[in-house]
């Protein structure tokens, strides 16, 4: 019976599935069907009740889990501990990352931390749709909005405000508007998320709220594209703040109507646990807190966003 043999028996208990904890630990389901078997050998009882529909926890299995829980906890702190005293950081960070973020900006400043870093490797996800950690087997996921799953643990990293932004060449061919209202007559880029497009805008003024329904013939699963449509000047598009602000501080596009203010949202690195967090995701926060405070300052400086909403 080996350590990592527990560590399976764990996963297979958290998920009732012994596939779902093999893609989550980023292994064959053979493999981890032969550690299950490993263990109840060495145990001489059986941990798990198979069916062909479900699998449940024997009695047995009630009451070792649990203590193997503990134990594997103990042991990792025990590892991270002395990792935090000897200053090393290693091992492989699997990294969720949203499509225009991750490409423009974040995976960059990756290949500077694993500079830094030599012995921390990487595998990176990189999606707009929603990341399961346990399926898409994933550490620690860069992406808007709080985790709203109880059992999530996350850092917050900044507040993006929104821009609306369209280029020079098409507000010159179709004019430049000065009130939300003044939209409905251009042409919307569009993110699409499940089918559903993201047409209805929101904008907010000396606490008024304006809400406007846009029509437009393009829309995409993929937000880098909509960028990159905004930036060949197919149209207006809201975007993050970070998602555009090379293109706005080279001048590729500008900020329309930024006394309207779009939705404003949250950059957070989310974990799946508490316990899930290394000293490397430590040092991963405070480069991504630090990268991000340099380029939003600039755009503050430049007015394109309101300090105000940092």
């Amino acid at each position: 019976m080996l350590l990592e043999d527990l560590q399976v028996i764990v996963k297979v208990a958290e998920f009732r599935s012994i596939t779902a904890a093999a893609a989550s630990l980023d292994m064959r389901m053979a493999t981890a069907s032969a550690a299950i078997k490993r263990v109840e050998a060495a145990l001489g009882m059986q941990l798990f009740i198979r069916t062909t529909r479900q699998l449940r926890l024997s009695s047995a299995g009630e009451r070792y889990i649990p203590q193997c829980e503990q134990a594997l906890l103990t042991l990792t702190q025990a590892k991270q501990n002395m990792q935090d005293e000897q200053g090393s950081v290693e091992g492989e960070l699997r990294i969720a990352l949203s499509s225009d973020l991750g490409r423009n900006l974040v995976a960059p400043w990756l290949d500077e931390f694993v500079q830094e870093h030599p012995k921390v490797g990487l595998k990176l996800n990189v999606s707009d749709s929603n990341i399961d950690f346990y399926r898409d087997a994933v550490d620690v996921a860069l992406r808007y909005g709080s985790p709203s799953e109880t059992n999530l643990y996350g850092f917050k990293i900044c507040n993006v405000p929104g821009i609306l932004s369209a280029t020079k060449e098409y507000l010159a061919q179709n004019g430049t508007p000065t009130h939300p209202q003044e939209l409905a007559g251009h042409n919307g880029l569009f993110y699409q998320l499940h089918d559903v497009i993201n047409d209805v805008w929101t904008f907010s003024s000396n606490d008024q709220e304006y809400k406007i329904r846009m029509s437009g013939n393009r829309a995409s699963n993929d937000g880098d594209l909509v960028r990159r449509w905004c930036v060949a000047g197919h149209g207006f598009a809201v975007k993050s703040c970070l998602d555009v602000a090379d293109d706005l501080l080279a001048k590729r596009i500008v900020s329309v109507m930024p006394e309207y203010q779009p939705r404003t949202s949250e950059l957070w690195l989310v974990c799946p646990s508490r316990q899930s967090i290394t000293p490397a995701i430590r040092l991963l926060r405070d480069m991504l807190k630090e990268k991000c405070a340099v380029i939003l300052q600039q755009l503050a400086d430049q007015g394109f966003i309101d300090e105000k909403h940092l």
